[in-house]
């Protein structure tokens, strides 16, 4: 069943900042040590995220407590998203811009709740783009990160090493809605 979560949208940055870095850090704790997931190296990935066309971000509260947190930006045919993967990405989901899922996250108490799941589809219910993409570390939780975007719809069509200090990624993709071709 879906938590009694309360969803804020948010499409300019300044007032959900200090909120999604927060969590962020909360979220990520056990990685905070790693170069490419430092607090300060999240906020200005954060700051260029929310400069870029069509930057939404979603922040899931549980009364006053923020518990969970995505935020996604449109991506042209010819972003560097597409241009760092290893291999040439199929033109179904570079035909047109797609929305590209940066960043989603959930504190500990309320994983496996689905939580997630409800910030991530709410993320996409009003979007124009047909496809949504996004990266994901296959290591992550022995594997059950990328499984769970799997059992979302998502499917593995490539893999990108975004930075020098980023582990090699999956790049996932799945139609915005249900139908989409």
């Amino acid at each position: 069943m879906t938590a009694p979560v309360k969803l804020q949208h948010y499409t300019a940055l300044p007032r959900a900042r200090q909120k999604l870095i927060d969590l962020y850090t909360d979220v990520r704790a056990e990685l905070l040590h790693l170069p490419n997931y430092r607090a300060d190296v999240f906020a200005e990935r954060l700051d260029r995220h929310a400069a870029e066309p069509g930057w939404q971000g979603v922040i899931a509260y549980v009364g006053d407590a923020a518990v969970g947190y995505a935020y996604a930006n449109t991506i042209e045919p010819d972003d560097r998203w597409w241009a760092r993967m290893t291999t040439p990405v199929s033109a179904l989901y570079t035909a047109a811009p797609a929305v590209a899922v940066k960043e989603i996250g959930v504190t500990t108490p309320w994983r496996g709740k689905g939580v997630a799941r409800r910030i991530h589809d709410d993320l996409l219910a009003d979007r124009s783009e047909p496809y949504a993409t996004l990266m994901v570390n296959p290591a992550a939780g022995d594997g059950k990160v990328q499984q769970l975007y799997e059992g979302w719809g998502y499917t593995v069509i490539g893999e990108v090493q975004p930075s020098p200090e980023s582990p090699v990624l999956a790049c996932m993709a799945r139609p915005v809605r249900d139908g989409a071709k």
